[in-house]
């Protein structure tokens, strides 16, 4: 019998922090007026292809086929499903969804086939929703302590700059994802890679200073971003060579980084949906688990009944009242205390026959292991 997890897959065994993180999250999602939506898991594998065939991303999807035979495919992102749900809606359509996505690809440390994303998207966006998504990233990333820097380019703009450089048309994606791997490989090697495509000498364009980027037509819509993204108190990082991965950005492109991991931890760009502008970015609840800095809120509560199982459950509901988790173990204090250390409860009431008269209880701290008598009326400010 098999038991063992599929590899890049995994268990949670206790989601606590994922539940609080994906709160954080919804909470500022809900804060900007962004719909909750829910989608299928499985869709048409045509549907979740879409026109990007070519993408890596969606050469890495799940396959799979039902009874009828039909080809089926898990969602590798959330992004193609809104062509669905954007229809005939008021514009700008501003949803927000949370859930799992599936990528076949080959598994690393921080990287797994099923993981958690969380994405805002407007479709029917100008670039102050560009702005907007931004600022949401950022006051989720600040309320996670979680330091960062968002890279920013344009598609338009890379674009340009290959065109006047003479890239051939048929190069330019090539050329593209090969520049986006500056920030991974050393600049020796991307020149190497280049040189395929006889576009090695764009290299040095792009180490150019910010202000050379001037000159170029498509800059101006970096400096309307950096504009907006001032009046919302966002700091952002003109980075010319950033590409991301999907072919489908047409615009605006942005990748947030942080020093404590390698991986991005949260990306987006702007993209056509149905003919209409629209604009998203996308945080990886998975790697934000492994960052996030929280104020530990375990006020979890167990409470041994010595053969006083009425007055443990008068106390307990008392306890739940105020939202602190509290169960009730009955019998032996030594199988009930192994109990609690197994799952890191960090405070014991022992409520025996002398406590339930005098309404007085005996608290224990399960990480400093001392014990004080509380009185029942002072029991839930000394646990909040």
């Amino acid at each position: 019998m098999v038991t063992a997890v599929t590899k890049g897959f995994r268990d949670i065994e206790d989601a606590s922090k994922r539940i609080v993180l994906r709160n954080i999250i919804e909470d500022v999602f809900r804060k900007y007026n962004y719909i909750p939506v829910e989608t299928p898991v499985i869709e048409a594998e045509e549907f979740v292809r879409g026109e990007n065939i070519n993408d890596e991303a969606v050469s890495e999807i799940f396959k799979l086929k039902d009874r009828g035979e039909r080809a089926l495919a898990l969602r590798y992102e959330f992004t193609f499903q809104l062509k669905r749900l954007s229809m005939n809606k008021k514009l700008p359509y501003k949803r927000y969804e949370m859930g799992y996505v599936f990528r076949d690809e080959p598994t690393t440390a921080n990287r797994w086939k099923q993981f958690t994303q969380c994405d805002v998207d407007v479709v029917g966006a100008g670039v102050k929703d560009e702005a907007e998504v931004l600022r949401i990233a950022s006051e989720i990333f600040d309320k996670l302590g979680i330091k960062i820097t968002i890279n920013v380019n344009n598609r338009k703009l890379l674009n340009e700059i290959l065109d006047k450089a003479g890239i051939k048309p048929e190069n330019k994606n090539e050329v593209i994802k090969e520049l986006d791997k500056l920030d991974k490989l050393r600049e020796d090697e991307v020149k190497d890679n280049l040189k395929k495509y006889k576009a090695e000498k764009v290299l040095e364009i792009f180490k150019n200073k910010e202000k050379e980027f001037e000159k170029y037509d498509s800059y101006s819509e970096i400096k309307k971003l950096k504009e907006e993204c001032k009046l919302l108190g966002v700091d952002i990082v003109f980075t010319p060579f950033l590409a991301r991965g999907l072919s489908y950005y047409n615009g605006s492109i942005y990748e947030i980084k942080t020093k404590e991991m390698k991986e991005t931890i949260s990306a987006g760009g702007s993209y056509l949906v149905n003919g209409i502008q629209a604009t998203g970015i996308s945080l990886g609840l998975d790697r934000l688990e492994i960052l996030a800095k929280l104020k530990d809120e375990n006020k979890k509560v167990l409470i041994i009944s010595l053969s006083q199982d009425k007055d443990a459950v008068k106390l307990a509901e008392k306890i739940r009242s105020a939202n602190i988790p509290c169960s009730i173990m009955y019998g032996k204090i030594s199988k009930a205390l192994d109990y609690a250390n197994s799952y890191s409860v960090p405070f014991v009431i022992f409520l025996g026959e002398e406590e339930a008269k005098k309404k007085k209880f005996k608290l224990r701290d399960m990480k400093t292991g001392k014990e004080s008598m509380i009185s029942d009326k002072d029991i839930l400010e000394k646990l909040e």
